[in-house]
């Protein structure tokens, strides 16, 4: 069983279909521990309901970078994890931490990258940029965290049609309602 570590700074849906996929079995393995860098997250509130540590690591608690990174990896360590998943994820994940996960640390893209990505590129961003280029597709990107934003192996993308009458908004709820669905049949793949 693969223990996963889900890094979230906001809402946390698509980490609330990671721990869905792994209650129902879909996904071999179980979310041991969330880390979020915003403490009015609701990631965290998720983590608490489902029983899961939950912890707010942000740079506003350290005095330097390189405690903070320390605690990450605390964390990490003391919960034995194998996997670490982004999740909505919204600072860059410092070097060290990619080196011990490398392989086992992914990220999850609203568009299909190489378009679309790269510091800045998130949440609604993402989907205004799409609709003002008159992109007739989006979707969706797992792919493999390294130091350089949104730039790893490509582990799976999925599809979703832009319509006509889109708004970012609109466009951003039909992307996140396949996230929860691909993110389950992706990692049921990888924790086989």
């Amino acid at each position: 069983m693969t223990n996963i570590t889900v890094f979230a700074s906001h809402g946390g849906s698509d980490m609330q279909a990671i721990i869905d996929g792994c209650k129902s079995g879909a996904i071999n393995g179980r979310v041991v521990a969330v880390i979020s860098n915003n403490a009015d997250s609701y990631a965290l509130v998720r983590a608490q309901k489902e029983g899961i540590d939950g912890y707010h690591i942000a740079q506003s608690k350290y005095p330097d970078e390189e405690s903070m990174v320390k605690a990450i990896h605390e964390v990490l360590d003391s919960h034995n994890t194998d996997m670490v998943f982004l999740a909505g994820y919204l600072k860059k994940i410092d070097p060290s931490i990619i080196k011990k996960y490398e392989n086992n640390i992914y990220n999850i893209h609203p568009a299909l990258l190489p378009k679309y990505g790269g510091k800045g590129m998130h949440g609604i961003n993402v989907h205004t940029a799409v609709i003002n280029a008159g992109d007739k597709e989006t979707g969706i990107t797992i792919h493999r965290v390294t130091e350089e934003y949104d730039s790893g192996t490509i582990i799976a993308q999925a599809k979703v049609p832009v319509l006509e009458n889109d708004t970012p908004e609109i466009l951003a709820a039909r992307v996140l309602e396949r996230e929860h669905t691909f993110l389950v049949e992706v990692l049921e793949r990888i924790t086989k």
